[in-house]
């Protein structure tokens, strides 16, 4: 359900409430009762799914839309962890995450970097990367939420995990053989070494590393024209070196529906691409559409890995 203060209550109950939505799983809404009560009444829609969780927030002392609350932030986070183990119980094939707040979840005294590590710690995994798909545009982050001079110290070894992850996620998604195109870290790809050495030491073994073991992939390309190259059709995936590589292509190029995906843990975990919006919370503005390609991508996933089994 995300932050209870946020937007992610409002998108799932909306969400749901499409009929093409609600007939392709079994949903269940990990959350407090208190908070789908009020996104209902906020939406004058009814909660098409059935509702699980231990209750982290009540009436008496209940939270604000749109209000930083550390106590939220501690019941966003709950629902997170309640939600892996079910799927790592097997009582759930997937898992779909509405925004959570850092700096509630701050507030609350826990450190908290983003979703896809958080569910990492709890799988016991520290491979995990972030993938953002879009109908247009799909992209896989080496590394994603830290310093910008820290994402510049590549690892070849990480780079060629991340290739393969990438490559198993999108076979998950009906690929049979990605066409993946490998960016380059520095601009113009370090123009063979004019502009740095990175790309020539670190990207490339990693290319022809991931080629040796039957990957279609290439590179290392621009940053300024692959990704027009991958939405013209050229390329099925693109490999980006640090967080704002990926991100601002596919935000600016499909805001509303985009979807972030955890790969490389145990559990598939899909979630909307934007965050809790205070600003707009309660206030019945919400855009479900993000949510709504999350919940089908989940799904989707879900059945890919059953149909593997």
């Amino acid at each position: 359900m995300g932050d209870p203060a946020g937007i992610g209550p409002e998108v799932v109950v909306k969400a749901l409430a499409d009929p093409g939505i609600a007939d392709l799983a079994d949903w269940i809404v990990v959350g407090d009762a208190v908070v789908a009560r009020r996104a209902s009444s906020l939406t004058g829609l009814d909660l098409r799914a059935e509702l699980s969780g231990q209750s982290q927030l009540s009436d008496e002392n209940g939270f604000e839309f749109g209000k930083l609350d550390a106590a939220c932030g501690r019941a966003g986070l709950h629902y997170v962890k309640s939600a892996t183990e079910m799927c790592l119980r097997g009582e759930a094939d997937a898992m779909v995450t509405a925004p959570l707040n850092k700096e509630a979840v701050a507030l609350s005294g826990v450190q908290f970097s983003g979703h896809t590590e958080y569910i990492a710690e709890l799988c016991g995994n520290s491979d995990s990367r972030m993938l953002l798909v879009s109908e247009r545009l799909r992209v896989v982050h080496v590394s994603t939420h830290i310093a910008l001079r820290q994402a510049c110290e590549l690892k070849t070894d990480r780079i060629i995990r991340t290739i393969e992850l990438g490559d198993q996620a999108l076979r998950l998604l009906g690929f049979s053989a990605p066409r993946i195109a490998v960016c380059g870290l520095n601009p113009h790809a370090g123009e063979h070494g004019l502009f740095g050495t990175e790309d020539e030491e670190a990207i490339v073994p990693a290319i022809r590393a991931a080629r040796a073991i039957g990957i279609h992939c290439d590179g290392p390309h621009a940053g300024d024209t692959v990704f027009l190259a991958a939405v013209k059709g050229r390329y099925d995936l693109v490999v980006a070196m640090y967080h704002d590589q990926g991100h601002i292509p596919m935000k600016l190029l499909d805001f509303d529906r985009g979807v972030n995906v955890s790969i490389g843990l145990p559990v598939i975990r899909t979630s909307v691409d934007h965050g809790t919006a205070f600003d707009i919370a309660g206030k019945n503005q919400a855009n479900p559409e993000s949510m709504m390609c999350a919940l089908r991508l989940g799904a989707q996933m879900a059945a890919g890995a059953l149909a593997k089994q």
